[in-house]
């Protein structure tokens, strides 16, 4: 088995990070999808619910839940884990790294980037999600989380007119690359 990393995909909505999450998995040898978002889906299934909140991110349990998760797939599997999961929220996303690296997984961190043009068009005209008042909400999100850390911390990937085999391709080949 191979030595268990993750390659983190994130970006804002409409960047293309599930069509070249699927992608970037059959370009890893033993990889697997996991969608952090399903943690969330769990979170609001709690009952009675959780103090309300726009984002499951903000509960407390879902960093530390994202991961235990990853590291027990990644103990039970091996493997790489492509994870498609925004995180916009610099404190979470420091959170999430110190307890992955308290496990000893290496993160490869990419940002799925497109200009807000490109990404508003791609939300309006999303054919399985429709429009959503909820992308467009972080769209303002992202351009300041990437102005101000999250394309410092983080290997950028430009899908603007970039097609996802492309992207997928250049992800694939740096992390192949170590």
């Amino acid at each position: 088995m191979s030595e268990p990393m993750i390659v983190w995909l994130n970006g804002t909505h409409g960047a293309g990070k599930t069509t070249t999450s699927k992608l970037v998995q059959q370009l890893l040898p033993d990889s697997r999808i996991f969608d952090a978002e399903k943690v969330g889906e769990v979170l609001m299934d709690v009952k009675p619910g959780l103090p309300p909140t726009d984002n499951f991110q903000h509960w407390d349990p879902w960093r530390p839940l994202v991961v235990e998760t990853a590291c027990r797939l990644l103990e039970y599997t091996g493997g790489t884990l492509v994870m498609p999961m925004t995180v916009l929220v610099e404190g979470y996303w420091r959170e999430i790294c110190a307890g992955l690296a308290k496990y000893e997984i290496l993160v490869h961190h990419f940002v799925l980037h497109a200009d807000q043009a490109t990404l508003r068009a791609r939300i309006q005209n999303d054919p399985d999600l429709g429009p959503s008042t909820f992308r467009f909400a972080h769209l303002d999100k992202y351009a300041e989380a990437a102005r101000t850390w999250l394309h410092a911390d983080a290997y950028v990937v430009d899908t603007t007119s970039a097609p996802a085999p492309e992207a997928a391709e250049q992800i694939a080949a740096t992390v192949l690359r170590g």
